[in-house]
């Protein structure tokens, strides 16, 4: 016989970590609607890998113009900066939908090591940023041989 009450079991509201992490992705990357405000400052994806030599840092800035990039040195401080700069727009054209990004990006990055700024070497090709940056002679590693008596 039922009385109508229905028990309540908190466990069954909570969503698993899952379809938060889920939730989380469709939300930031997959819908272009809620892209625009994230935009300004949108963080820019770097690899950064380190040689006997040098620290080598790749950043993807694809359809953007070398001169729009502004590149820092300060210590063991590396900022990237630049801005994707809109087309010209059409007066006789209406926007159905626009994915692309515009705007300005900055992105700073602490290195693992001393870095000499003046022998720093930036090359762009096919929207991939690559910076060489070779390393402090004393955070070098020496080798030291033993010698025996």
């Amino acid at each position: 016989m039922s009385n109508g009450m229905i028990r309540w079991e908190p466990f069954r509201e909570m969503i698993s970590l899952r379809d938060a992490m889920n939730r989380l992705f469709e939300d930031s990357f997959v819908r272009p609607a809620a892209w625009p405000a994230a935009i300004e400052g949108m963080p820019l994806a770097v690899d950064v890998m380190e040689t006997k030599d040098d620290v080598i840092v790749k950043a993807s800035v694809p359809g953007i113009q070398p001169d729009d990039l502004d590149i820092t040195l300060s210590g063991e401080t590396l900022t990237i900066k630049g801005e994707f700069k809109s087309e010209q727009k059409t007066e006789d054209a209406t926007t159905i939908r626009q994915e692309r990004r515009y705007g300005s990006f900055e992105r700073t990055l602490t290195l693992p090591t001393q870095i000499v700024g003046d022998k720093a070497k930036a090359d762009f090709e096919n929207g991939v940023l690559t910076l060489t940056l070779p390393k402090a002679e004393e955070v070098k590693p020496k080798t030291i041989k033993v010698h025996t008596k």
